[in-house]
């Protein structure tokens, strides 16, 4: 299993449009892919509500999972990025 922990990088965390951002790209994906706040337990990346319901707000640590390690370096990518820019 493919594992990487990133910041994140949009202004307001993972709110909104920065979840939908993230879902959208995690759905593109056939492997299940999660995303877990610190130590918290790990949610389904491909649900935007699920991912709001994280809390992970600007410059907190993530962790994103999957079998698939493209997606995890993808998605990781995203999280890290200013997605309100």
């Amino acid at each position: 299993m493919a594992k990487k922990t990133v910041a994140v990088g949009s202004s307001v965390g993972l709110h909104a449009r920065p979840a939908a951002t993230v879902a959208a790209a995690a759905g593109e994906y056939d492997e299940e892919i999660t995303i877990a706040l610190g130590d918290g337990d790990p949610v389904d990346a491909s649900s935007v509500l699920l991912i709001m319901t994280l809390g992970a707000e600007n410059g907190a640590e993530v962790t994103i999972e999957s079998d698939n390690e493209e997606a995890v370096e993808a998605i990781a990518a995203l999280v890290a990025s200013d997605l309100d820019a």
